[in-house]
This record gives structure tokens, sequence and C-alpha cells, in this order.
């Protein structure tokens, strides 16, 4: 099957997953399958937006109580030629025409000059008989109860993505959990008996590379790895391990046609439907994508690092894109194309993916692109699409994941 068809494939085969409700902490990154509306009022009441004095009527005003944010209303209303000192975020008394700030304030007892008095001091009240004057403008620095959000309104629309910023938003709203999409689940088979996972690998093995780049991957593109497993060769230990429940089973390595692969055999025995078998695709071609009778989707990956990265891109980004309701990809730009500044040996038949670094020159090779080896990836900012037969025309650039 052809790079394109492939990528075609894999998108079509990952139905959006249902909506679900999830806690705030589970919903970052998901995009939201109803509108976020407001349960409550911004601000619930009306407020004091600067510290001072509430009053009513024009000046001067009889300090008759105070308020603090989150302590108990004011009695009754204000009448004209009344002050209530007032902290920042407290409720207004019914009445209260403005907020007359401590900096404009004069402060006093009847009949005397302005003196300096301190400011308010829950712990002992307001003083017996003070007065207030000064210049407080009608509305000012008062807000009023949903002046910035009415009870009801919708503030994100359905598909918007759940960013740190929209949880506290949510949060504000009075919302405990969010409908949204869920991030496809994840699990990682890694199999082969000469894969290490720690430490210096010894003569005839080689340590893994691919499990520590798939949790950043697999994330960047929509899902969550939620289990992993380490696994010898062989059919039982692969069948055994299929029976995970997630909604995406990533297996590296076994996916190619030797003695100690036995990704297809396995799912033959399992009655799996087989939609990519191969792509013609440099590196990474031995890749396949299949679908459990449980409906779980299965990435099969080579076991080469490159070639299973190429793979990645390939097959389980778009799976994980669609599962996860990003039809638009993971960052939901359009196509970008390049130049190729730099010698390209294109294949006579399959797609050739290069690690390039963007230039103004355009796209340049960084080289070191052998299947079993990273650097080159590491080194780049993107993979050029270079397509069979090529010749000088502009190529499609595949974003790789980022660091941050």
């Amino acid at each position: 099957m052809s790079w394109e068809a492939a990528r075609v494939v894999a998108a079509g085969a990952a139905r959006p997953l249902g909506p679900l409700s999830v806690p705030l902490s589970e919903a970052l990154g998901c995009r939201l399958a109803a509108p976020l509306t407001a349960l409550v009022a911004m601000p619930g009441v009306d407020v004091a937006a600067m510290d001072g004095y509430a009053v009513a009527g024009d000046g001067p005003w009889r300090v008759v109580g105070h308020v603090l944010a989150g302590g108990t209303f004011h009695p009754g209303e204000l009448r004209a030629g009344e002050a209530v000192e007032i902290a920042t975020g407290a409720p207004a008394p019914a009445g209260a025409e403005a907020v007359l700030p401590y900096e404009q304030a004069d402060v006093g007892p009847p009949h005397t000059g302005p003196v300096t008095v301190p400011r308010m001091r829950a712990a002992h009240g307001v003083p017996a008989e003070v007065w207030v004057d000064g210049p407080a403008e009608p509305g000012r620095h008062i807000r009023r109860r949903g002046e910035d959000i009415a009870e009801g309104a919708v503030v994100l629309g359905t598909g918007a993505v759940v960013t740190p910023v929209a949880l506290g938003l949510a949060a504000a709203l009075g919302h405990d959990e969010l409908l949204v999409r869920p991030k496809p689940r994840v699990t990682v088979l890694v199999t082969g008996d000469e894969v290490v996972q720690h430490g210096l690998p010894g003569p005839g093995r080689v340590r893994d590379a691919i499990g520590p780049f798939l949790p950043g991957l697999v994330e960047w593109a929509g899902g969550r790895v939620t289990g992993g497993v380490r696994l010898p060769d062989g059919a039982a230990p692969l069948r055994a391990a299929l029976a995970a429940s997630a909604d995406v089973i990533v297996v590296c390595g076994a996916s190619s046609k030797g003695p100690a692969d036995h990704l297809r055999a396995v799912l033959g025995d399992l009655d799996a439907d087989v939609f990519v078998d191969g792509v013609a695709v440099r590196p990474g071609h031995p890749q396949l994508l299949a679908r459990l009778p449980g409906g779980a989707l299965v990435a099969g990956l080579p076991g080469n690092p490159f070639a299973a990265l190429a793979a990645s891109l390939t097959l389980l980004a778009p799976i994980l894109h669609g599962l996860a309701g990003r039809r638009g990809g993971a960052s939901s730009r359009p196509v970008e194309t390049s130049a190729l500044a730099g010698t390209v040996r294109a294949h006579p038949r399959d797609t050739r993916l290069v690690p390039v670094r963007r230039t103004g020159r355009g796209a340049v090779p960084v080289g070191h692109d052998g299947p079993g080896s990273l650097w080159g990836a590491a080194l780049a900012e993107a993979l050029a699409v270079v397509p069979p037969g090529w010749s000088g025309e502009q190529v499609e650039l595949i974003e790789l994941p980022p660091g941050d």
C-alpha cells in the first residue's frame, strides 16, 4: 500500500470516541464534546472593584458598617448619605452607587476637618460616627452581577481544546467535570528477547529506544499511554497481551515476516480485521494496522527505532488524531511544503521520509537516517516526504513532536 493511502486508511479506521464526563484534573488537552456554559454569573453578585467605601447619594457620607470579601452581606439597603467600608471583591450593599477608593477618601469624625484614620480592621469594627468624603463617580468601581459573564452564557464552543486557562475558566464558572472527547488509551507492547530496558546492552542485545519515545508522541497526537508490557518472543505471550483494555495497542517489533515475528499469525487467530499490511515507505515498510473483534485498534511498528518512528507518524498519529476528534492533526495546521536544499536520492517505488531542518534556502537533510538510528530524527525539526521518482519539486513536511 502506498504511504498516502495508508495515512488515509488509518484516519478512516479511527472513529471518534464517544463523549465522556471527566473531572477537571483529567480534561487537560481534550476537546469539548459540548459547549462550555456559565453555571453562575461572573461576578455572582455586585462586588467592589477597589478597597474603599461603598456610598449612596451625595457626600459626605456617614460610615455605617464594613464588609469583607467572603464575609456576611451588609444588612438592609444603603440610604443617601451613608457609606460602608468595603474590601475588593466583597459584595456591594443594596443601594450602593459607587465605591470611593481609600486613596481618594477624606475620613474623619463629624463636624471637624479631615483627619487620617486607620483603614478597615475587621477585628475592631468601624469607629463610631466616622464620616468620609471625596470624589465618587456614579457606577465607578462596582462590578455588577454578570457584567463579565452572564449566567448561562456559552464561553467556549464544542471542539475547543481544554487548555490550562480553559480549566481555570471552567472552575470559575462552577464546573467540577467537563464533557469531552477523551484521550485514547494506548497500551504499548515491546517485544523481543534481544531488547533490554536498562543499562548497557550485552553482546547480541539492544536497548529499547522505541518505548521511551512513544509516550511523548502519543501525548502529542492526542492520546495517553495507560499501560506498557515487555514481552518475550512468542505467539502465546503476544496473544495474551492483546487482550489489554485499551483503545489502541501498539506492538513494537513482531510486525515483519521473520521467524520471531508473530503478530500477523496471532491477529489471524483472533479474527482481527487487517486494514494495512505493509506500506511502501522507507524506512518503516513492515508496519501493520488491524482492528480486534472487541474494537481495539492494533498498530504494528517495526523493531528498528527510526523505522518505528516513521510508522508511528504514518499510522499511529492519524489513528490518535481521529479517536480524539482531531481530524486536523496534532497542531491543526495546514499541510506544510518546502523545497529541499540538499542532495536526496528518491526511491523508485517507495516514499522516503527524510529528517530535515528548516532554513531560508529550504529544508536541509541532516543525514544519519538509517532505520536503526534515531540520530538524524533527533537533530531534525521535521520529516520530508519524498515521493517515488521525485525530481526536485516541493515536498510535504511532517512535524516531529516538539520537546516542550
